[in-house]
């Protein structure tokens, strides 16, 4: 397991742990009390490191190499039972935006999300995660589609933003996110959205209106990453820790101020700790949100996403 740099104290944990069962096994002797301590021990002190982590800290869990993507989700709420569809039928089929039907328990559903990579040929094969204006717009056609057949649409949101690159702004990387915030609220379906990593920018937006957003426990929602905010205030990325606090990107604080509608639980340590659980979690509370939504009257649930985000950013002096 790869540990992030404030879990030092769970990694000296962790290699007593291995030495002591090293040596139970090579002299047997009998070392199961201190095999018992040690683990009870690392459980305590993972309590305790997550129970205070700072945005920054956060923001590191969001990105930790062996967190679950967006297929592995997909994979596992829907036992296998999806198919991936592909193409803009404009340009091309951009890898870092997947989507397609599955099924969650019998009923049909469009997932659409940002993949990133389980290895380095991979996270170049999908960019990283980072979407062209392709990738926008298959993410519509798939909306549309659903819409046409009345399923349901989740959207699993982990990116570190549109990708900037200059061929990507000729073909109209702003214009293609704003056409889906704009088509979003149009969409005749139920819509949930759930942060599962980084949410960051027009990237995560762009897929991100919905009538349910979500977030995981260790994820992150900004319009800009902490180290490009430290980047255009202190021309340094030394400050990403400073920029982290004041964004107030946390999922404790986008409830806080009314900008999500609910926080996902993770197990002790990340959803890469034990990603079976996180997969299950998530699958009960999507299973949840679209049995609240599919009872709404079209209009009104229309109504009710238009009014949920007009509403943000209102404050009284």
């Amino acid at each position: 397991m790869i540990l992030l740099d404030f879990e030092e104290k769970i990694g000296e944990l962790m290699e007593q742990l291995e030495k002591a069962k090293e040596i139970g096994e090579q002299s047997g002797v009998d070392v199961s009390k201190t095999i018992k301590e040690l683990e009870d021990k690392i459980v305590e002190t993972r309590k305790q490191i997550y129970a205070n982590l700072t945005p920054w800290q956060r923001v590191q869990v969001s990105r930790h190499p062996e967190r679950p993507y967006t297929l592995s989700y997909i994979e596992a709420i829907t036992n296998g039972e999806f198919i991936e569809l592909h193409g803009d039928r404009n340009v091309k089929d951009d890898k870092a935006m997947v989507g397609g039907f599955g099924s969650v328990d019998g009923q049909t559903v469009m997932f659409i999300g940002q993949q990133k990579g389980v290895n380095t040929k991979m996270r170049q094969y999908r960019n990283f995660g980072m979407a062209n204006p392709e990738g926008y717009r298959k993410a519509l056609r798939l909306m549309r589609l659903a819409e046409k057949f009345n399923k349901p649409i989740v959207t699993l949101i982990d990116t570190p933003g549109a990708y900037p690159g200059l061929e990507a702004e000729e073909r109209g990387q702003g214009e293609a996110i704003a056409r889906n915030i704009y088509e979003m609220f149009g969409i005749r379906v139920p819509i949930v959205c759930i942060v599962i990593g980084e949410g960051a920018s027009g990237g995560a937006i762009g897929i991100g209106v919905g009538d349910r957003v979500l977030m995981l426990e260790n994820t992150w929602y900004s319009v800009i990453s902490p180290e490009s905010c430290s980047s255009i205030l202190w021309r340094s990325w030394d400050h990403k820790q400073e920029a982290a606090e004041a964004l107030k990107l946390t999922p404790q604080d986008m409830l806080k101020n009314g900008l999500i509608d609910g926080i996902i639980k993770e197990p002790l340590g990340g959803a890469h700790v034990d990603p079976e659980t996180t997969f299950k979690t998530v699958k009960a509370e999507i299973k949840k949100q679209l049995a609240e939504l599919i009872t709404i009257d079209t209009d009104e649930l229309l109504q009710k996403r238009s009014n949920k985000f007009i509403a943000m950013g209102e404050y009284a002096e």
